[in-house]
């Protein structure tokens, strides 16, 4: 590849680009609500069908073990049959699935269904940040990654909203709350539809005229295969599951699955049972538990704001470092002080939000960033796979720990566990920030990678097709 070639890693930032970021964005946006409303459904549905802590402690880690088989499973799917199909077919399980959960009669009919929604979830993870990272321009990569994950946020604040909303309805008010998920589902679903399949993606199993179609219907003449700044007989090197644990990636897979871990188990934590938390605190009332839950769930989206900003200028791996160290630090704190009250309980949670929130989005950005094409969706799905391990013990032990030791042994030992998610970040860690898909994978030649010429010149058409 000659040196006047414009690469598409250098591309300016188009409406396609915003477009698609948005319409990616719709999986997070459902996987936070779906995850979260449950934490308010179980207010009435905890009589409804009698549930103890055992049984609320599954309702709640069903969907978060549905995640690990859905990531697992369904991000190998995607390297093998393609993003653009999963993009669609998933969101169809997403509706169906919610309106089932409303539908149970009994515990383990509910365990089931929001089982197979998490599957769903799960599946989202890799097909929708694999798609969108794959046609990002470097420059403007982690932020619109970043972007999607923060809606992940947003939904969870709409489903304590619409679960204070409808507080009031009965006792039957959590089967509408299971149900709603459905309608957002198929909004995105016809929103993504004429969405183009990953020109990476064809190019890495060897359909190179597919590839040259979507580049230039999307970008323009001025561009074809090779401004993807990977070789053309991509294709021709067959990848499989255990590549993502060669000698290559193995440090990786390793960083990703230990940082995604220890940030997901106190998020989902305080997301599934944010009342119930709110409650041990010595709070009480609907101004309390919902209005708290509601705030707190806020407080993960204001974070996200100055992380999206930062992401792009002091790098991955500062921001990560930065607020692991405050989140293990807000956590810890309550456990030492005498006499603990609710508003220094509050804080510390609060802090936590905020921390969080300006970095969970790596969660998307990292692992999209470290993998090349054939094996970027396994790799994804591993990672959420193997993050929701830790996230669903956690979720089902989160109303034991709050029993046996209070509030702010509850928040110590997200403490600890943060505190390994520190020190992993800080010994495996590598920084990806402005760097070509290509180059950061080696899956490309690296002097390739740099920008080549103005890109402002070229033409790049808006809309989906």
């Amino acid at each position: 590849m000659s040196t006047s070639v414009r690469l598409i890693d250098d591309a300016p930032l188009t409406r396609f680009h915003k477009k698609l970021t948005v319409f990616s964005s719709g999986g997070p946006f459902i996987d936070g609500y779906a995850l979260s409303i449950i934490g308010i459904a179980l207010i009435t549905m905890t009589p409804a069908l009698d549930l103890g802590p055992k049984e609320i402690g599954m309702v709640g880690a069903a969907s978060l073990v549905g995640i690990f088989f859905g990531g697992g499973v369904f991000g190998w799917v995607t390297d093998k049959v393609g993003r653009h199909t999963m993009y669609i077919l998933d969101l169809i399980a997403l509706a169906v699935f919610s309106i089932l959960s409303a539908f149970s009669t009994d515990i383990w009919q509910l365990v089931l269904w929001r089982f197979l929604l998490g599957v769903a979830i799960g599946a989202d993870y890799p097909i929708a940040t694999s798609l969108l990272a794959e046609f990002l321009p470097r420059k403007h990569r982690g932020r619109l990654l970043g972007a999607t994950f923060v809606v992940w946020a947003i939904g969870a604040a709409a489903a304590f909203a619409v679960g204070f909303a409808m507080r009031g309805v009965g006792p039957d008010a959590w089967r509408w709350m299971l149900a709603s998920p459905a309608i957002f589902a198929i909004i995105t679903l016809l929103f993504r539809l004429g969405t183009p399949e990953s020109p990476r993606w064809l190019l890495s199993r060897g359909r190179v005229d597919e590839a040259r179609t979507v580049i230039k219907k999307v970008y323009g003449n001025d561009y074809d295969v090779n401004s993807l700044g990977e070789d053309e007989d991509t294709g021709k090197r067959a990848a499989t599951f255990t590549d993502i644990f060669n000698k290559k990636f193995w440090r990786h897979t390793l960083f990703v699955s230990i940082f995604w871990t220890a940030q997901v188990i106190p998020l989902f934590a305080v997301y599934t049972f944010a009342p119930e938390l709110l409650a041990s605190f010595g709070l009480d009332g609907d101004a309390n538990l919902y209005g708290g839950s509601l705030l707190i769930s806020l407080l993960f989206v204001v974070g996200g704001i100055p992380g999206l900003w930062l992401v792009e200028r002091i790098g991955r791996r500062k921001l990560l470092l930065w607020t692991f160290g405050i989140i293990v630090l807000a956590l810890a704190a309550p456990a030492f002080i005498p006499g603990v009250g609710p508003k220094t309980l509050f804080t510390a949670l609060a802090i936590f939000a905020l921390a969080s929130g300006a970095s969970s989005f790596l969660e998307v950005v990292y692992p999209n960033e470290l993998f090349p094409t054939e094996i970027r969706a396994t790799a994804v799905g591993f990672g959420t796979a193997v993050s929701r391990v830790g996230s669903a013990a956690s979720t089902y032990l989160m109303p034991v720990a709050i029993i046996s030791f209070g509030a702010s042994g509850a928040l110590l030992i997200g403490a600890g566990i943060s505190l390994v998610g520190l020190i992993a970040t800080f010994i495996l860690a590598p920084e990806t920030a402005n760097r070509s898909l290509a180059d950061i994978s080696g899956d490309g030649n690296k002097k390739h990678t740099k920008p080549h010429g103005k890109t402002t010149e070229t033409t790049v058409k808006g809309t989906l097709v």
